[in-house]
């Protein structure tokens, strides 16, 4: 790690967070913008069928994988497709997204200020995943705070009265948890939905300001760790990939927002299996072509 060049980007990162903030006002209303849980039926036929040649199929429905595809090349008009998308998993280090999310959230308000310290620890969270970053920020939003933030009427990632959703109930720490999700009693733990839904706000400008939006996507940018869809999308060249990932025991997860040309998609991937990474590397590409693929030429008459 270059700390001279990240000092660097963090600088141009402060200056442009303090003016994002001089112009920022919190806005009161949930945005108008945002992904439902209909799904497109012929994205759906194409996701299950590269689970089904992936030999993936009984995986998912045992519930040992849960997957969310967007694609949001047509911002005003969302493709979902989902397997066990709103079924609640533990997510190890993928709800530290739902940690920057909330540092974003009272940055706007105007709770919490911005400065060189806060945007290093926020990057080496989410790029490098750092558990002592990811307590320190959270600590800065506060616990209780946060699950407030996530349950609000306004963003409604987590919902106890219907599929859960995104919970951080522990510190990324030794200790033990404060308050575990009232659902399956998680502490830290995400569906594929409300994963997608995040970045689909995220992508759209419709979580905060523009300006705000941004500079949290540079944050998610540049993924430090190289496995699961970061590994296996390098086979296809020329992607832009912002992402977080998780992994703990045989629980593993990835998270992405991916630009390719004029290209928009967001994957999603929980599991629970000791081969669950590799599964991830392997849908990675095909979910990719998925998207980016034109359509087979219409039949002559």
């Amino acid at each position: 790690m270059d700390f001279t060049k990240l000092s660097c980007r963090l600088a141009r990162l402060c200056a442009a967070f303090a003016l994002a903030a001089s112009a920022c006002v919190a806005v009161a209303e949930p945005a108008a913008r945002d992904l439902s849980a209909t799904i497109d039926t012929g994205l759906q036929r194409g996701l299950e069928s590269v689970v089904r040649s992936l030999g993936l199929a009984n995986e998912a429905g045992n519930k040992r994988l849960a997957l969310a595809l967007v694609d949001v090349t047509d911002a005003n008009s969302p493709r979902l497709a989902m397997l066990n998308g709103n079924e609640m998993m533990y997510a190890a280090s993928l709800p530290k997204v739902a940690i920057l999310f909330g540092a974003f959230a009272e940055v706007e308000s105007g709770r919490l200020a911005l400065d060189e310290t806060h945007i290093e620890a926020m990057t080496n969270m989410i790029r490098y995943s750092s558990n002592e970053d990811a307590s320190r920020v959270l600590a800065w939003v506060g616990p209780e705070r946060l699950l407030e933030i996530l349950q609000s009427d306004r963003f409604r990632f987590y919902d106890a009265a219907g599929a859960g959703g995104l919970w951080v109930g522990k510190a990324y720490t030794k200790d033990g948890a404060y308050r575990r999700d009232p659902i399956r009693h998680l502490s830290h733990s995400a569906t594929a939905f409300q994963v997608a839904r995040l970045y689909y706000l995220l992508a759209t400008d419709a979580l905060f300001t523009p300006r705000l939006n941004e500079l949290m996507k540079e944050i998610l940018s540049k993924p430090g760790i190289r496995h699961k869809f970061v590994k296996g999308l390098e086979s296809r060249p020329g992607v832009r990939i912002y992402r977080k990932s998780g992994t703990w025991k045989d629980f593993h997860s990835d998270s992405a927002l991916v630009e390719y040309g004029h290209y928009r998609y967001i994957i999603v991937g929980l599991t629970e299996h000791p081969h669950g990474g590799d599964w991830l590397v392997r849908l990675a590409a095909p979910l990719h072509d998925l998207v980016v693929s034109p359509p087979p030429p219409a039949a002559g008459r």
